[in-house]
């Protein structure tokens, strides 16, 4: 039985499924959110509050943003003609992956004031004081474990304190004076007073916060989390902006980092281009110096010969073959500056590891050969960034990076051979020009000694001054492009106030929690509505039931305490329940109007569904109009009759079918006028057979002569069968259901016992309807007019009074 209505539980809620989106009842919907009020109630509570509390502690988050425009251009180099500083062709990818780069964001951090945090600590969230701090730290770290570790500080006047930190699993209290250097095993510090401070505004703060404390951050550390609260978008491609943003908990300190941020990536910029004049400028110094020597040996020797030949500039004559030797030899120097040069850079391309674009650009500007040793460039400069940027995701040992590294080798191995190609032409060009010069000087070398080395001494001479002035105007010309790298980015926004609040919203938040209570509480209304499966009304019933039966009536939920009895049309016979029970006695006069003795037996599917109560005031109701009424409880194993009345269970229904007392000493007498009744008597072992016997029928006979109307308590016919033999044997059989209690599957007994059971005129009751739920459209199908605000409090169970307890705190 209990498996049986199990399954057809389950029928019910796929069947309640499938028809969801064309049977949609908005009745039970609404009586269903009646019944959940107070989950909704609930829901709605917990979402605020827990908005609220996520308000009220969670750390606020600020955001400040700067704007910057993308600009590279270099008038220096435009007006020297040694070539544009143009590196990647995409600038404002290559920027932003510039700015994101942790080499870059590892100097913002060393030109902050980052390193230090400063924090007063609360219950549940500690307060970032930043620049409000009323000291300031400047410390040395000897064991990086000191890194991350709180370290207290309490100030006992505004010249000394004690600082307590825990590191290394052991605690530390270290004595400090303002000004002074504290030295420990972990670190060397000292303290200083904040001086946009006022000493009574010092004190004051210093004693207000007891639990002051500070971090000494690791740089890098500070690196990452300042990488993970940055964010740069592309505002306008066209016009090269991009907007950068810094979230932090201290609104001051976003505008700080957001700014230093913008300010040193001009710096950054600056430095990043100026790095290859800078290195041919050294270049330069080193041969100035070489080349200072000579010239002023070429220039002694050149005056010591004068002086001991008497050697005078009248006396100099320089023939035509002196001049082509000295033109010669100026182009000599020329080739022989530039494959020196070129040297010099092929040097560097062996030994580092990256290569300056501009200073191969700078180098080449002008020559044949430019183009095609550009282009070699700009792939390995390509091919670094690419490098770069990958090492941000893999290990320098992965295979993408040993794949970048070896098309970079590939590339310096092309461009080196491309300028072998280039020396040796210059080799071979200065090799022509020798023999052109020696040429000239087999010549010259017929003429008179003295001249010759006169001249000899002015060649060399000639040749040390013009390398010498040669090198000055590359150094001047590399100085003027130094100082044209100028940023041409542009700062066109800075971060003025202080960092808006962005988290935690407070609209978001309170939209949030309340839409969260809204779909949890649709979410249980809907579970609830699927999961329904109780009978609320009489069309519950007789929308299941294939057989045609009588609806004798409802019973309407009693809102006052039920006595003892269960009697209650004695109470109020005006009342609306009382009203109930006649409408039923009435309906009754419908089924059966015939003259004489009638049997009335009452019975329901499981126990807690009021049939006792009805068969009490249903007798109670019959007596009042002066018929002559007994009840007998023939549910055996759980008797009620005799605590309704508050009599003893030693005679009853058991000891009249046994035969141990007759009828006459089993009657009891109400104080209900023309009641009696009788109990069931000690629990036998076999109610079953007692009540099939024979004697149940001769103890009706002889009832019938005694009184109008046998009312029968049966058991639940839906647990035992004991029931049917009288319910057959009635003039009015009444089943009884219980609203919001007993379950939709139990019509499925009620069918089968007017089928089966061959019983005739069955009819029901309906007991503890809520006749309230009216108000929201439910048809109950009823149709007595009773849309009243009572009901039913009966219950004939622990599990339902406590139920009953509850509805009426609620309510």
């Amino acid at each position: 039985m209990i498996q049986s209505q199990s399954d057809s539980g389950i029928d019910s809620y796929r069947e309640r499924v499938s028809k969801f989106s064309s049977e949609l009842d908005l009745g039970l919907i609404f009586y269903i959110l009646k019944k959940s009020l107070w989950i909704v109630a609930l829901f709605f509570i917990i979402c605020l509050s827990a908005a609220f509390v996520y308000l009220r502690y969670s750390q606020p988050i600020y955001q400040s943003s700067t704007v910057i425009q993308i600009n590279d251009n270099n008038e220096a180099s435009k007006v020297l003609q040694i070539g544009t500083t143009e590196g990647a062709t995409n600038k404002m990818a290559e920027a932003i992956e510039q700015i994101r780069s942790k080499i870059f964001l590892k100097r913002v951090v060393e030109k902050s004031n980052v390193q230090v945090s400063y924090f007063n600590e609360g219950t549940f969230k500690s307060n970032e004081l930043y620049k409000s701090s009323p000291y300031f730290i400047k410390f040395n770290v000897k064991k990086n474990s000191i890194y991350g570790v709180k370290i207290y500080i309490a100030f006992n006047n505004l010249n000394s304190g004690t600082l307590n930190y825990t590191a290394e699993g052991k605690s530390y209290t270290i004595p400090f004076s303002t000004n002074n250097v504290v030295n420990s095993n972990y670190f060397d510090l000292s303290v200083t007073l904040n001086t946009l401070f006022e000493k009574n505004q010092i004190q004051n703060t210093l004693s207000e916060n007891n639990k002051a404390y500070f971090l000494i951050n690791n740089v890098d550390d500070v690196t990452a989390e300042l990488q993970s609260k940055l964010e740069i978008k592309l505002i306008n491609e066209a016009a090269k902006t991009i907007l950068i943003t810094v979230k932090d908990v201290n609104a001051n300190k976003a505008k700080d980092l957001v700014n230093i941020v913008s300010e040193e990536y001009l710096s950054f910029d600056v430095e990043r281009k100026s790095e290859s004049s800078k290195s041919i400028i050294t270049f330069i110094d080193d041969q100035l110096k070489k080349v200072y020597e000579s010239l002023k040996e070429s220039e002694s020797n050149l005056q010591d010969f004068r002086k001991g030949k008497n050697y005078t500039d009248k006396d100099v004559v320089l023939s035509a073959n002196m001049m082509r030797i000295n033109s010669l030899e100026d182009e000599m120097l020329e080739v022989e500056m530039e494959e020196k040069l070129l040297a010099e850079l092929q040097a560097n391309i062996a030994k580092n590891k990256s290569i300056d674009t501009y200073q191969l650009i700078s180098l080449i500007a002008g020559t044949e050969y430019e183009s095609s040793i550009r282009e070699y460039t700009q792939g390995i400069q390509k091919l670094l960034l690419e490098k770069e940027n990958l090492l941000y995701q893999v290990t320098p040992q992965s295979e993408n990076i040993k794949q970048i590294n070896y098309n970079i080798e590939t590339q310096k191995k092309l461009l080196i051979e491309s300028l072998n190609a280039v020396r040796l032409k210059y080799k071979s060009k200065y090799t022509n020009l020798m023999a052109k010069s020696s040429e000239f000087k087999s010549k010259y070398e017929r003429a008179p000694d003295e001249d010759m080395e006169h001249a000899r001494l002015m060649r060399l001479f000639s040749i040390s001054e013009k390398y010498y002035t040669m090198l000055l105007e590359r150094k001047t010309e590399f100085s003027i492009s130094k100082a044209g790298f100028v940023s041409q980015n542009v700062i066109l926004e800075k971060a003025i106030k202080d960092g808006a609040k962005v988290s935690p919203n407070q609209k978001n938040s309170m939209i949030i929690a309340v839409l969260s209570a809204l779909l949890l509480s649709l979410l249980v209304i809907f579970i609830r509505y699927f999961l329904h499966n109780t009978i609320t009304s009489v069309n519950d019933i007789t929308k299941h039931i294939n057989a045609s039966v009588s609806v004798l009536g409802i019973v309407p939920h009693y809102e006052s305490d039920v006595p003892v009895s269960q009697l209650v049309v004695d109470k109020n016979p005006k009342s609306l329940i009382a009203e109930a029970f006649r409408n039923i006695r009435s309906n009754m006069q419908f089924i059966n109007n015939s003259e004489g003795s009638k049997i009335i037996a009452l019975t329901s599917s499981i126990s807690g569904e009021g049939k006792t109560f009805v068969a009490l005031n249903l007798s109670g109701i019959l007596a009042y109009t002066g018929k002559k009424v007994i009840l007998l409880d023939l549910d055996m194993r759980k008797p009620k009759i005799h605590k309704g009345f508050g009599v003893s269970n030693e005679i009853g229904m058991s000891t009249i079918l046994t035969g141990m007392t007759t009828i006459k000493e089993s009657i009891n007498k109400s104080h209900f006028p023309n009641l009696d009744y009788i109990t069931a008597g000690p629990i036998p072992p076999n109610p079953s057979e007692l009540i099939i016997s024979k004697r149940l029928d001769e103890m009706i006979a002889e009832l019938k002569l005694m009184y109008d109307y046998i009312v029968f308590d049966n058991p639940p016919i839906g647990l035992v069968t004991d029931g049917i033999t009288t319910i057959q044997k009635a003039d009015f059989p009444i089943y009884v259901f219980r609203a919001d209690y007993s379950k939709n599957n139990f019509v499925q007994i009620l069918d089968k016992l007017m089928h089966e059971g061959n019983i005739k005129n069955l009819s029901i009751v309906l007991n503890g309807v809520d006749t309230t739920r009216n108000t929201y459209g439910y048809n109950y199908g009823y149709g007595y007019g009773y849309g009243y605000g009572y009901g039913s409090g009966y219950y004939s169970d622990d599990k339902a009074k406590s139920k009953k307890r509850f509805s009426k705190l609620w309510k």
